[in-house]
């Protein structure tokens, strides 16, 4: 999933063309229930079972509590948390006989909070509980559910954040230095392959030995 439908399309065909396989991109509003339902049914027509669910979409909205606004706040949770939720839902039941492996994308800020970002590090801490609780249900099925907690990533997420607070992120970064995306997407690797087939209800931190 991305926000920009082109730039997916353009990775399915680079995609198709390298591992002579079939990747079909498809869209989604996760803010929409009707569109996550019909999500779901589209994928459901191009592949009978689905064997890995990565959640890792997001938005951050930072604000200080007592400028927040209840409109953010449900924009917020609704795709942070209530997105997880369901999409967790619907693919279980779309996981085969074999089960699955769900990979949820929480934050370092859902497992420490900070200043300005209240709702956000709930709505991430919010992602981590429904995996716990998850990871317990769906054991049974033979399917693992798990949470990464990144840090400061170089993203358009982060690359949004002002000067003065991305000097601060990094400063506080063990490492001394921002994390890349393929540093998660291995992290994620891990979790959906049989490298980690005993592993269900954890929460992996990637953040260079971030402190807040």
């Amino acid at each position: 999933m991305a926000r920009n439908l082109n730039s997916v399309k353009e990775l399915a065909e680079e995609l198709s063309r390298k591992y002579k396989i079939k990747a079909v991109p498809l869209e989604c509003e996760l803010a929409d229930e009707e569109s996550l339902k019909s999500f779901f049914l589209s994928l459901r027509s191009e592949k009978k079972d689905i064997d890995i669910l990565i959640n890792n979409a997001g938005v951050m909205n930072d604000s200080l509590l007592g400028m927040l606004s209840h409109k953010s706040m449900l924009n917020t949770f609704e795709v942070n948390t209530m997105s997880v939720i369901s999409l967790m839902q619907y693919a279980s039941r779309a996981m085969g006989k074999n089960g699955g492996s769900i990979v949820n994308i929480s934050s370092i800020m859902g497992t420490n909070g900070n200043r300005g970002q209240v709702v956000y590090s709930a709505s991430k801490a919010a992602a981590i509980g429904a995996t716990k609780s998850a990871s317990k249900e769906l054991a049974h099925k033979n399917i693992r559910v798990n949470v990464i907690a990144p840090g400061f990533i170089e993203t358009d997420l982060s690359m949004s954040v002002p000067k003065e607070i991305r000097s601060e992120r990094l400063n506080s970064i063990a490492m001394n230095r921002a994390g890349d995306p393929e540093e998660v997407a291995k992290c994620a690797l891990f979790l959906a392959s049989d490298l980690s087939s005993y592993v269900t209800g954890q929460v992996i931190g990637v953040d260079g030995g971030m402190v807040i």
